[in-house]
């Protein structure tokens, strides 16, 4: 270890300065970090402070504050756990978090967590051991619990101390999703109990941790509240109501949310002594269980890829503006993503003025809805609707850095429009397509610059969908690739490069997974069991479901591509041509295999479609046969893209398809799943496929080298 990180190592994160009015401040600032996070060495400097704090008989108040210019402190910093042995060892964790913050609320002066930025998971528990919380009212203050999404719980206090400051309902809900609340949610719901501007927050704090500890109230509750939260008969409904909805949406494929639960019924009906005692428990089984290790290796590749470039060592191009061709919804999502997330105006280009007027409407009515939730001020709405224009020429795209395409899915017109850029814009600009489909080789064939031509794949709803694949044919420069990731990233996406080729990977994938649902309709088994199969496996919802969804016309459309490109393993059943000619296309014009009438549109079955395929429908195979029957056609065709480098590792491999098509969080993705099944019963299976149903099961050519050789892919 070098003399400056022995330095570093032994630098406090935490400083106290005190005052002449009977006021300390506590600034916490993590050396050689952006943004704070609790680390378990911190217990001891944490002890100085307060040792320090006592000793000194004119303190009164304390004003813990951060020393980051955009962060209160974002978590504990979980690459601590994967230290850990045994469960005895991650409860361990826990309970020194719980003796320092208990530390902290037993101590005789009044303190007062000062918070702007992000104050989540042990940053909240933190600031909810202190007497007072007052926060900043910018955009960048959020307070919340998202340890769920790491399969893991609050474990140092966070589930006792949040339901005793708020509604027991709004606490649960908080932590049960992971959700983060904004400062004015904050302030509504009693979590802080001051909001002011940032110029005056510490001053606020200041006068706050001059007072006597707070007599706590919590927010009135209506009737029912009252009765759910304050009665015997109240709370055994509530947990009783929550562990029912819990397993509803979980599947039973998530043990945290349960364990949370667990904690908070314990805290409240047995005291905080005990339900510290079980939330420390509980905390050190989740981080010994397989479901926390596959979100949190999802968590750390996430975080790796966010500091990474398109191209290593080459920076993006600066961008000012941007265009977007085409006023659909998927135009329309991306324009919204360019203003709001990236901050770049969009110049939206279509050939009608409605398509123009939709597309910001598009805007509109996502962004007044944060306003009618007072998450957004009218005028933070008017100064992101001002990076929006429209236009029915090429009049404004003179200076435009990047154009996205997202016009219908034809060659001839994307290699027209390709060309139009060419001749309408300046020779820097970037034309990248959101084709789901068509190879960008194909596209850029005609280009003038095709070095400039790039892929970049948006899901459906951008403005929710976290992917993007950035596609390079065989000449895109590796500028254009860097600064189409770039862009990406800046739009809130998580980008993924992927060789150009038909499907380019999450489409691929999902094409063998959809026929495989498709031979089991044909097959007899009922549509219903079969989404129920797949959302039991842990997918958002099923694969029929889906193709609602997403437009059986359009669902369908890529078979066709890839078969062309790949061979008759991508061949889809025949029969399915006559859903097509039935004019079904799904839930867009309420006719697919879903019925869209009547008060449950979507939910149940259309009966008819079986006597349009000849079938009678009859259940014969289990749900888990039926789910492995699909997914390990996805695992199979994932392989394939990993080992022709379709996909640069198995770990963009894993994020594009949770990201892309929600392949199940919990399991790590593709590769990680057949990492923790292991290859030799990954072939297994796939050959007890081949042998009942034919070569669109025989094995990827590299896992039989895996095989053979006792390799795999972590």
């Amino acid at each position: 270890m070098t003399e400056q990180n022995q330095k570093l190592e032994q630098a406090s994160a935490f400083t106290l300065e005190t005052r002449e009015d009977g006021v300390a401040i506590v600034t916490m600032d993590v050396v050689g970090e952006s943004m704070n996070t609790l680390k378990v060495e911190f217990a001891a400097q944490i002890e100085n402070v307060l040792q320090q704090i006592n000793a000194d008989k004119s303190i009164k108040g304390v004003v813990v504050i951060s020393g980051k210019r955009n962060s209160f402190v974002a978590g504990a910093d979980i690459s601590m756990l994967a230290a850990c042995q045994s469960a005895e060892d991650a409860e361990s964790i826990a309970a020194g978090g719980q003796a320092m913050f208990q530390r902290i609320e037993d101590m005789p002066q009044t303190f007062v967590a000062a918070i702007h930025g992000p104050a989540l998971g042990g940053g909240l528990e933190l600031a909810l051991a202190c007497h007072y919380r007052v926060c900043s009212d910018s955009d960048k203050t959020q307070l919340g619990l998202p340890e769920v999404q790491l399969g893991l719980l609050p474990g140092s206090g966070g589930t006792q101390r949040l339901p005793k400051l708020i509604s027991v309902q709004q606490a649960m809900k908080m932590m049960l999703t992971g959700a983060s609340v904004r400062a004015k949610q904050a302030l509504k719901y009693g979590i802080v109990d001051d909001m002011v501007p940032e110029t005056i927050l510490l001053d606020v704090a200041i006068e706050l941790a001059k007072k006597s500890k707070p007599k706590r109230v919590k927010p009135k509750l209506d009737l029912m509240g009252k009765f759910l939260e304050q009665t015997p008969v109240g709370r055994n409904l509530m947990f009783s109501q929550a562990r029912k909805q819990t397993a509803s949406k979980t599947q039973g494929n998530y043990p945290s949310p349960n364990l949370i639960i667990d904690c908070i019924e314990t805290g409240l009906k047995q005291g905080m002594k005990k339900g510290l005692q079980v939330e420390a428990r509980n905390f050190g089984q989740l981080v010994m269980t397989a479901e926390s290790a596959s979100l949190r290796s999802l968590f750390f590749a996430t975080t790796e890829m966010k500091k990474e470039t398109g191209v290593q060592g080459v920076a993006p191009a600066k961008l000012a503006k941007i265009g977007v061709l085409g006023g659909g919804l998927m135009g329309g999502g991306i324009a919204f993503v360019t203003a709001t997330k990236a901050g770049l105006p969009a110049r939206i280009k279509d050939i009608r003025s409605e398509g123009i007027a939709n597309a910001i409407k598009y805007s509109y009515d996502l962004l007044n809805k944060k306003v009618k939730r007072r998450f957004m001020s009218k005028s933070h709405m008017q100064k992101q609707l001002a990076l929006l224009t429209g236009t029915v020429d090429y009049s404004g795209y003179a200076d435009v850095d990047v154009v996205i395409e997202a016009v219908f899915e034809d060659l001839g017109l994307k290699q027209q429009m390709v060309a139009e850029i060419e001749q309408n814009c300046a020779e820097h600009t970037i034309f990248a397509s959101n084709t789901s489909s068509i190879p960008i080789g194909q596209i850029a064939a005609k280009a003038a610059r095709p070095e400039q031509v790039i892929g970049l794949h948006y899901f459906s709803p951008v403005d929710k969908m976290p992917l993007a694949e950035v596609i390079a044919h065989e000449t895109t420069s590796d500028l254009t690739i860097s600064t189409t990731v770039d862009l990406a990233k800046r739009q809130g996406k998580t980008p993924i490069v992927v060789k150009d080729g038909a499907g380019f990977y999450v489409n691929r994938i999902l094409a063998p997974y959809m026929n495989q649902a498709a031979e089991l309709i044909l097959s007899g088994e009922p549509i219903e069991q079969i989404d129920k199969a797949l959302v039991k496996f842990g997918f958002p919802v099923g694969p029929i479901k889906l193709l609602d969804e997403v437009g059986i016309d359009v669902g369908t459309k890529i078979i066709p591509i890839l078969q062309a490109q790949f061979g008759d393993r991508f061949s889809a059943p025949e029969a399915f041509g006559k859903v097509l000619a039935d004019e079904r296309k799904g839930k867009k014009n309420k006719k697919g295999f879903y019925l869209y009438t009547g008060k449950k549109p979507g939910k149940t079955v259309d009966e008819s479609i079986y006597s349009l395929l000849g079938i009678t429908p009859s259940a014969k195979t289990s749900q888990a046969q039926m789910a492995e029957r699909c997914v390990l056609t996805m695992l199979n065709e994932a392989a394939m893209c990993l080992d022709e480098g379709v996909i640069r590792n198995a770990r963009d491999g894993d994020i594009g398809a949770i990201f892309g098509i929600g392949f199940p969080p919990f399991l790590g993705g593709p590769f990680r799943y057949m990492h923790s099944l292991g290859i030799d019963h990954v072939v297994a299976r796939l050959e007890h496929y081949q042998g009942l149903y034919g070569d669109k099961f025989a094995p990827a050519r590299c896992l039989k080298n895996m095989q053979a050789s006792g390799s795999s892919f972590y």
